[in-house]
């Protein structure tokens, strides 16, 4: 029996699963996260001191920060990126 998936690549499987958006933006926002901690220790910044700086509280900094958590506004993470001394680039590809 012959693959049905061989020659294909890995976002038209996903595709016809019919899962790719969810699974792209999960990817994407796990390596938001990862940036925005590697951002955080280099400048040894708290999440209590972001949320400060955001005039939030902590729990909104961990799902801002929580990479599973794909339900977050371009203007939170804008802010976010503010408070770490960073701007927010978004572009399509």
């Amino acid at each position: 029996m012959m693959n049905q998936y061989r020659g294909s690549n890995f976002d038209d499987f996903l595709a016809e699963d019919g899962i790719l958006e969810e699974v792209t933006s999960k990817a994407q926002k796990r390596l938001l996260a990862l940036q925005m901690a590697d951002i955080m220790a280099e400048q040894n910044l708290t999440k209590s001191e972001i949320a400060l700086r955001m005039n939030t509280s902590r729990s909104q900094i961990e799902r801002l920060l929580d990479p599973a958590n794909t339900q977050v506004t371009l203007d939170s993470l804008a802010r976010l990126a503010q408070a770490m001394g960073k701007h927010l680039k978004i572009e399509f590809a």
